[in-house]
Formats: structure tokens, sequence, C-alpha cells
């Protein structure tokens, strides 16, 4: 009972963890910052495919699937990111390791309950101008988290719906630095964002044992547009530059901003796979997002537009002898997938797209199916026409997923 009270502990002190990510993109100046993949690394490892439910390995993408759980299930996972981004002129490398995801989830019966914390978006930029008079340097950390709490219920043999309830939370700093070379002191401004609102997903799960000992699934999820609180704050400085790339603020004005709203859009998914229960799974889906007001609420450009998006994958995995006692990794389960996005982000009148391919392994550890996964992800994303940057990056992902029984009544003779 300790090691389970302990389980829950772990789940909010971690929260604070998830809310200080880093990332390093140039695309995350637009909107929220660059949206964050939300599955497992078990999903991430398929190409992000959410249609698969599964008794022992949590499904965030699609709430209908905690209705199939039979364990209760703690899991969390990180992710380590190289990336080169380049335009026409330079290449620049980087890297990050980052928290991904909290959550536990547990059946009662035909009822299963998650909740969980994660990372919704990120930003984290920095990029300078200078010309032989001035120095300009645009700057931004920050992003959206979500809290969650879910059910799903299996209403017939086959068939299961859910829901997902969030909370969304974050904060989003600016800078814009500019020094003139005749000029002693040079300007700053400091914009900060505080958002918060809730938001709600639908999900519904078909599976089908054939006569031929094949199974069938199919999944569907739906999320309405959400409106989010914005209370906003600028801060006008006039500053010195000190040794380095630090500066001194001189004097400081603290400007009253309206509070404003934006939107996150509505989304949908749907998709479907065939495979056999326990040796392998092949499957696809397709999502789609509406367009929405989710512009930077410190800068707008008329060269940017956001559009609606689109997302396909497909992906699956393959388990040699799930019951071999003689061979561990004939009992490992072998993950592959492939994505492609168009993120529905514009600039320039180019669209910023995106794909991925990733393999992945599940690694049997203890007792009660408890499990190690490891994903391997290279993709690419936007381009280096008119004037844009292109990202080549490598993620390789972790994840612990434990089960045990919580809810099982003893029974005694």
């Amino acid at each position: 009972m300790i090691k389970k009270f302990a389980l829950v502990v772990l789940l909010l002190v971690s929260a604070n963890i998830l809310a200080q990510e880093n990332n390093t993109s140039p695309y995350s100046f637009f909107g929220l910052g660059l949206n964050k993949a939300n599955n497992t690394v078990e999903n991430r490892s398929m190409g992000g495919l959410g249609v698969l439910a599964d008794s022992i390995h949590l499904n965030f993408q699609n709430p209908a699937s905690y209705g199939s759980l039979r364990l209760t299930t703690f899991t969390l996972g990180a992710t380590n990111t190289q990336k080169t981004v380049e335009d026409t002129n330079a290449k620049q490398n980087t890297g990050s390791t980052k928290f991904d995801y909290l959550a536990l989830a547990f059946p009662t019966g035909k009822l299963g309950f998650g909740l969980g914390m994660m990372p919704r978006s990120t930003v984290g930029y920095e990029q300078k101008i200078e010309t032989e008079t001035t120095r300009q340097t645009f700057a931004g950390e920050g992003g959206l988290n979500k809290i969650f709490l879910a059910a799903g219920y299996q209403i017939k043999e086959n068939l299961r719906i859910g829901v997902e309830g969030g909370y969304n939370f974050g904060r989003i700093d600016n800078k814009n630095l500019f020094f003139e070379s005749d000029i002693q002191y040079g300007t700053q401004e400091k914009n900060s964002s505080e958002i918060r609102g809730f938001s709600v997903n639908f999900g519904l799960q078909y599976q089908k044992l054939l006569n031929s000992g094949l199974e069938v699934t199919s999944s569907i999820t739906y999320a309405p547009e959400t409106k989010l609180k914005v209370e906003n704050q600028r801060e006008l400085a006039t500053v010195a530059a000190l040794s380095g790339s630090s500066e001194l603020e001189i004097q400081t004005l603290n400007i009253v901003v309206a509070e404003t709203e934006l939107s996150l859009p509505s989304h949908f998914t749907i998709g479907g796979g065939l495979g056999k229960p326990r040796e392998w799974f092949a499957g696809l889906e397709y999502g789609r997002k509406s367009e929405a007001d989710v512009n930077n609420t410190t800068f707008n450009f008329n060269n940017v537009t956001y559009e609606a998006a689109s997302s396909y994958r497909l992906g699956g995995y393959f388990i040699p002898n799930y019951n071999d006692i003689t061979s561990y990794f004939k009992r490992v389960t072998y993950r592959a997938g492939f994505r492609y996005e168009e993120t529905g982000l514009n600039i320039n009148n180019t669209g910023i797209n995106e794909f991925g391919i990733s393999f992945g392994v599940g690694l049997p550890a203890g007792d009660f199916f408890s499990n190690f996964n490891l994903g391997v992800e290279y993709g690419q994303r936007g381009t280096t026409e008119n004037n844009l940057v292109k990202e080549n990056f490598y993620n390789i992902s972790l994840s612990l997923s434990f089960n045990d029984k919580w809810f099982v009544k003893r029974k005694y003779n």
C-alpha cells in the first residue's frame, strides 16, 4: 500500500517539473508554440497511432480506451531531442531532454478512470538580427500544460465510449531587445501572458474478434473548440548593455494590457486497424483540426496565417511469441510507424509541414505485465524555401509502465 501511495504522490509532485520544459525551435514563436504529442511512447513508436486499445497500456488520444483496462497502470515518459536547425546561410545544432507525461489509470469493472498531466505546447526561441548600426534580439519561453481526468466505459462487449476533461494552464514570456550603436541605452519590451481554460475530448472505440482469430478495431475522437482566457502584462524598459549578453534595466514602465481570449481549434480523428491479439497489429488514422484564433498575443504579422491542419498516421506492432518462457526477445514488442502532418501554420505563403519515421520496443519487466518502452524517431519540420527554416530532429523516448491490482476483492476460504 505504501508503494501505491508513493506513486500517487510522485504523480502530483512531478507536475511542476513538466511545466518547466525547455524547447529550441524558431517555429515555437508563433501562436501558442509547438504543439506537443498527446500520446505515450508506445503510440509514438507507431507513428503516433491512437487507434489501438490495450488492457495494460494507456492511450491518451482516445478516452474510450480506459474502458479496456484490466490492471491499475502508472506511467511516465521522457524524451531527448537532438536537432539541426538550418536556413540558406547557416546551420545550428541544439539538444534538450524533457519530461513528456505522468499518468495514473485504474479499472473498476466495465468503467476505467485516468488522470495525469502533460505539456500541450512549448515555446523556446531566440533570434538575433544584427546590422552595422543596430542589434535586435527576440526571445521567448514557456508553454501550455494540461491536467486531465478521463473515464471510459464498456457499454457492450465490443463497444466503448469515453470522455476526457482537461484544465489547460501556462505562461508565455516574450522579449524584444533593441540597441543602436550611436545611442547609449537600448530599449526592452517584455510581454507575459497567463493562459487558462477548460477543454473536453470525446472518444468511441469498437473491437470485434472474428472467427478467423483476427480482430478488427476502429476509433473516433472529437474535441470541440475551446476558449482560453489570457491575462496580459507588458513592461517597457531602458537598458544598458553589460559584458557578455546580459543587460541592466535603468528605468522601467509597467503598462496595463486588457485581458484577451483565444481558442484551441476543434479536432477530430478517425482510424481503424486489423490484427491478431498479442501477435501483431497494423492500423492507420486521419486527423483534422479546424481553423482557430491562436495568434501570438504579443506579435502579429501580415505574412503569417493559421489554417486548418491535417495529420496522417500509419503504424503497428509485432510480438514473435508472447508466451515464450525460454526466449526473452520473443516476448518483446517491436513497433514501427510513419506520420505526416500539415501543421496549419503558413508563413510567406508556405505551409509548414512535418513528418516522422519511428521505431520502438516494449521490454517486459517484473510481474503483472510491467514494461519499459523505448522509441526512436527521425523527423523533419519546415523548409528553407522563401527565407524559412528547416529542422531535422532525432527523438529518443523512454517510458516506464507499472501495472498492479488495486481494486480486486480478496477471496477467503
